[in-house]
């Protein structure tokens, strides 16, 4: 009997699928590598909370390490590094490969936004004697989740005379934060009979930001008045200024370990800009690949992509057809023989919350990179849904270099549901699926993801770009 049961082990272990926890698939140098690469990553969390901050940090580091802006008058050779910056709130990175364009590139695609508070065209008011900015939320968001915590402002003020006021504040540790106040529970009463959804509305989302008044004498609105002298002086706007700005209101917390084993990293922001993070330092780790290797990090995508920085637009269209001119190249060809990752997250099974996860086809944490075959809201509404073929040729590629990986769906099949940058790409005749890390808590102010698997992901666009 006992030598029935062994056939039957091993003949399951040859049959079923069984995911394991990556550390059982990973030498301990292996980890040791993964925690010294997440220290990176959270040094970029930390330089990058808005999309504008993170372009910054990813083209000095690209120009650190060679990389040349493109220009579609040069021709450009095998091992070329090159990057295009789009209006500073997207930016394309590029190895310029041995194969002919025509046979197509690799491609992974990222987006660097994440969800957040925009301040109105007209934000500052006071109430009371206390100044307040009043918001708008960008992307989906919990949106009690955002009172009580401590907030930051960063973005840029466009002046009347064209010129522009960078501006980041609640971030070091001698600098002011802000917050959004909620009510104590002594007198929530009525509150609390709110739907969750609407326990906090959208315009009860204003920023505290200062309570002293400019002088004693008689004038009203003097805390406004107060506020507007300290922002005239420091950074010489007035308010009308605020008519053509771009300001952003974060969480003030800084990246870090989670777990008495600190396992897991964080942070806001990891949706998606772990998947930006590891497939820029992936591209940068390629020198001369047999494909020309691209990674795109975008806008907007946290709102449908739309807007000119976002990818349901042309710009990376644009950015094909003319590399494809240098080489004489339809660019039309180039893409209709691309390959690509769309770089994104997936949720994590909470086991806290497993009513909305069905676990056999859910991802988890600390079991690698995870393939997402199709996305979309139940019934795959809003997703490319990658092919057989392409989806074996990636399970191929992961399992011919040892990388830890698994697949998952977004969630049970009437849960909900969301999209990525995939169907924007698969509508330019690419093949495109789905690989990135899953997260705890996604769209929260503070999420989290396993170090592990932010290197598996970082392994598995490299190998990816060096695909032969």
């Amino acid at each position: 009997m006992a030598n029935e049961v062994s056939k039957s082990d091993k003949l399951k272990e040859k049959l079923f699928y069984n995911q394991k926890h990556a550390a059982e698939l990973t030498s301990d140098k292996e980890i040791k590598l993964c925690d010294s690469f997440c220290e990176g990553y959270k040094d970029f969390l930390d330089a990058s909370k808005t999309e504008r901050e993170a372009v910054k940090f990813i083209q000095k580091r690209a120009e650190k390490l060679g990389y040349k802006e493109f220009n579609r008058d040069k021709k450009y050779k095998a091992g070329d590094k090159i990057f295009y910056n789009n209006r500073g709130k997207s930016i394309i990175l590029a190895v310029i490969g041995k194969k002919d364009l025509k046979k197509g590139i690799r491609l992974s695609a990222a987006h660097i936004d994440s969800p957040r508070l925009d301040l109105k065209q007209n934000p500052l008011y006071e109430d009371s004697e206390i100044a307040f900015f009043k918001t708008h939320y960008y992307g989906g968001i919990k949106k009690y989740q955002w009172t009580a915590i401590p907030l930051a402002l960063h973005g840029v003020v466009v002046k009347n005379d064209g010129t522009k006021a960078e501006i980041s504040i609640g971030e070091k540790d001698d600098e002011p934060k802000f917050v959004i106040t909620d009510l104590l529970p002594h007198l929530a009463a009525e509150q609390m009979k709110r739907s969750l959804s609407e326990g906090v509305k959208g315009e009860e989302l204003n920023i505290l930001i200062g309570s002293r008044p400019f002088s004693k004498d008689e004038a009203s609105e003097k805390v406004k008045l107060n506020i507007m002298n300290m922002l005239n002086k420091k950074y010489g706007i007035v308010e009308s200024d605020f008519l053509s700005a771009e300001l952003e209101i974060v969480p003030a917390f800084k990246a870090s370990d989670i777990g008495f084993d600190r396992s897991m990293v964080g942070s806001y922001g990891q949706d998606d800009r772990v998947c930006a993070y590891t497939s820029a330092e992936a591209i940068f780790s390629v020198d001369k690949p047999e494909y020309t290797s691209v990674a795109i990090l975008t806008d907007k995508e946290e709102i449908g992509s739309e807007g000119n920085t976002g990818l349901n637009s042309s710009y990376f269209k644009y950015f094909i057809a003319d590399l494809a001119w240098t080489q004489g190249i339809n660019y039309h060809t180039v893409l209709s023989n691309t390959e690509c990752l769309s770089a994104d997250v997936n949720a994590a099974f909470d086991p806290t919350f497993p009513d909305v996860s069905e676990r056999k086809n859910a991802s988890y944490i600390n079991k690698g990179v995870v393939v997402t075959k199709y996305t979309g809201a139940r019934g795959k509404s809003g997703t490319s849904d990658a092919s057989a073929e392409f989806m074996g040729k990636v399970r191929r590629l992961l399992d011919g270099e040892k990388i830890v990986w698994q697949t998952g769906e977004l969630g049970k099949v009437d849960a909900g549901g969301g999209g990525t940058v995939a169907m924007y790409l698969a509508s330019l005749d690419i093949d495109v699926i789905d690989v990135g890390v899953p997260v705890l808590s996604m769209h929260a102010p503070f999420e989290v993801v396993s170090k592990l698997d932010v290197y598996m992901a970082y392994r598995a666009f490299k190998v990816f770009f060096e695909d032969k």
